[in-house]
């Protein structure tokens, strides 16, 4: 048999949409530019598994002038504890300063005691007996209402609050003002705001639409699930050709594999034809909830972090260079088109 090569790199995907910003995205960002001045902290989550393509640098531009805790979500999908993942979370941590980082995973209750000693000791240093109001943001579906939930438990053991779902857009509106930690005599109640999800107006290439995509950040609707899921086999391949072996042999081609998941799981159409699409998206949600092995899709480097710390313009810009690249996309393609047609 011969050795199972995977694929070195994904193709650029040119038609890809590249903005999925939402008018209660606009909406949302608003009103939390407007409440900033009543908070005390901005908790900040990123997704563990696409620390890079996960922050918005909308977030920096217009709530600038908190101090901001960036959270880590899902690091149980992610993280192994192995030496180069604390060696890649400490480069993170460094690489955020003066901003302060932690790493949560909702199975583990230790990290949601790491969140709300950090709350307490932030209220605490500011000696309010009226207590402290925190806000809680993110990028769409990165476990914003998960990681308050957890908190309201852990801290006052209380039910869940906050709606969530597998699908972006659950949180549409400025939630209700939630208690995590119970005050004590020298300060008040810490109290956490959610809020919805809020996309970046551009995203600059197809790859960092397809992380987002896999990730949960955009809806399954948006960009055909086929390509998402070939876009999960190309990194299943380059890490663990082996832990879809259940289905079938490695393979780089999508469809081959679909083929084999629809018949072993029983995704079939009439006259007994494989639901490719259907097994696309069980195949997504599969990895998305850790059984297809753990993995961190942004490649987490001294040298990226520092690239995307400089480049406002990467992964997000505001609001006016995102229309205007669109614009200019929508153009070129138009171009296109007509030389075609010609």
């Amino acid at each position: 048999m011969a050795t199972f090569v995977p694929r070195s790199a994904f193709p650029a995907l040119d038609s890809l949409p590249r903005s999925y910003f939402l008018g209660h995205h606009r909406a949302g960002l608003s009103r939390m530019k407007s409440m900033l001045s009543q908070m005390d902290l901005v908790i900040e989550c990123r997704d563990y598994r696409i620390p890079l393509t996960s922050r918005n640098p909308l977030f920096e531009e217009d709530l600038a002038g908190k101090e901001r805790l960036i959270v880590y979500t899902k690091q149980d999908l992610g993280s192994h504890g192995t030496p180069a993942d604390r060696a890649r979370e400490q480069l993170i941590q460094n690489s955020a300063r003066p901003s302060s980082v932690l790493f949560s995973s909702y199975r583990e209750k230790s990290t949601t005691l790491r969140i709300l000693s950090f709350a307490r000791n932030h209220t605490m240093s500011k000696e309010s007996l009226l207590g402290s109001r925190m806000m809680v943001v993110g990028m769409p579906n990165v476990g914003k209402s998960t990681l308050l939930n957890a908190l309201r438990a852990v801290g006052v053991h209380k039910g869940k609050v906050a709606q969530t779902g597998a699908q972006p857009g659950v949180t549409r509106k400025i939630g209700t003002t939630v208690k995590i930690i119970q005050g004590l005599e020298s300060s008040g109640d810490v109290l956490l705001v959610d809020t919805p999800g809020v996309f970046v107006p551009y995203v600059p290439n197809s790859e960092a639409m397809l992380k987002l995509a896999l990730c949960g950040s955009v809806k399954d609707t948006i960009i055909a699930p086929t390509t998402v899921a070939d876009y999960l086999l190309y990194h299943l391949n380059l890490r663990n050709p082996l832990s879809y072996r259940e289905f079938t042999e490695p393979s780089n081609d999508i469809i081959e594999v679909l083929n084999a998941v629809a018949r072993k799981t029983g995704r079939l159409q009439k006259g007994g034809l494989p639901d490719v699409e259907a097994s696309a998206l069980w195949m997504i949600s599969r990895w998305r909830n850790g059984h297809l092995g753990k993995s961190v899709l942004d490649e987490v480097t001294q040298e990226s972090l520092e690239a995307d710390r400089s480049s406002i313009g990467g992964i997000g810009s505001s609001l006016s260079q995102g229309r205007k690249m669109i614009k200019e996309i929508r153009k070129q393609k138009s171009k296109q088109k007509y030389l075609e047609s010609q």
